[in-house]
């Protein structure tokens, strides 16, 4: 088995990745930056946010596992003290009734951002958000090429399923499941007189639909991709929609979706 490991950088992570190596290579797996077929992230959800920008090229061919150094993630399946019982996963030495592991595929959001100097595309993990450095932004959504509202506001943010318990649920949006491919576009303290009227709730589109937001003003804008910003001032629209890929996690045991969401906010 090709792998790799990707770790927070912090004492006890570093401490963690020297472990797994060593109880990797006692497994015969072997250490491949390049062209891995598992990619391990050490940390936290920011740590996998990381690792699944490293290799955003090779999404189709690697599979991704979590190993988590405070609390279980929605990423990270693993706890520090767990990392022999993975690793003996991994090399298919469980012992008899343990289950086989399974690949499991979240959505992505597509990013189609255009401005006056270029175009460019991203895929995003968790979510894209729109702000303003300087105010509020000004911005027409359409939905499938058709006006749909005008927004005035702090910004706007489009989350993945995935995404959808990470700062789209601090807005107040829905907790989609994974399995549904679809995105989620929640407003950002919206204001609503008569010239700009919002929707005011979130709303999720399937996976045949888009949503497009045009720059009504000249602005200073923050855009994020997941955890990367990018400043500019010319932009012209952003259109967003379900990407073709998906990204793969393996399961070596069962941890459902709404399991992990009730050891996050209800535990």
């Amino acid at each position: 088995m090709r792998y790799y490991v990707l770790d927070r950088g912090d004492d006890l992570s570093v401490e963690l990745t020297e472990q797994f190596h060593k109880l990797a290579g006692e497994q015969g797996f072997e250490l491949d930056a390049k062209s891995p077929e598992i990619v391990v992230s050490i940390g936290g959800d920011g740590t996998m946010l990381h690792a699944f920008h490293t290799f955003i090229d090779r999404i189709p061919s690697i599979a991704f596992v979590g190993i988590h150094t405070g609390h279980l993630g929605f990423y990270a399946d693993w706890k520090a003290d767990e990392i022999p019982e993975l690793i003996s996963l991994m090399s298919g030495q469980g012992g008899p009734g343990t289950p086989k592991p399974r690949i499991v595929n979240y959505p992505l959001i597509e990013v189609e951002i255009t401005k006056k100097s270029g175009k460019a595309s991203y895929i995003c993990l968790n979510e894209f958000t729109l702000k303003s450095v300087d105010g509020t932004i000004v911005a027409q959504v359409d939905i499938n090429d058709r006006l749909f509202e005008m927004f005035r506001g702090d910004g706007i943010c489009v989350s993945t399923p995935s995404g959808s318990t990470a700062y789209n649920k601090s807005l107040g949006g829905a907790m989609v499941h994974p399995s549904i491919e679809a995105l989620q576009l929640s407003e950002i303290a919206s204001i609503n007189n008569r010239v700009y009227r919002t929707m005011g709730s979130s709303l999720v589109l399937p996976k045949h639909h888009h949503c497009d937001i045009y720059s009504r003003k000249e602005q200073n804008l923050l855009i994020t991709i997941d955890h990367i910003n990018l400043h500019m001032n010319d932009l012209v629209s952003v259109r967003c929609h379900v990407a073709r890929q998906k990204i793969s996690f393996v399961r070596y045991r069962p941890f459902p979706f709404w399991e992990r969401v009730r050891n996050a906010f209800l535990d």
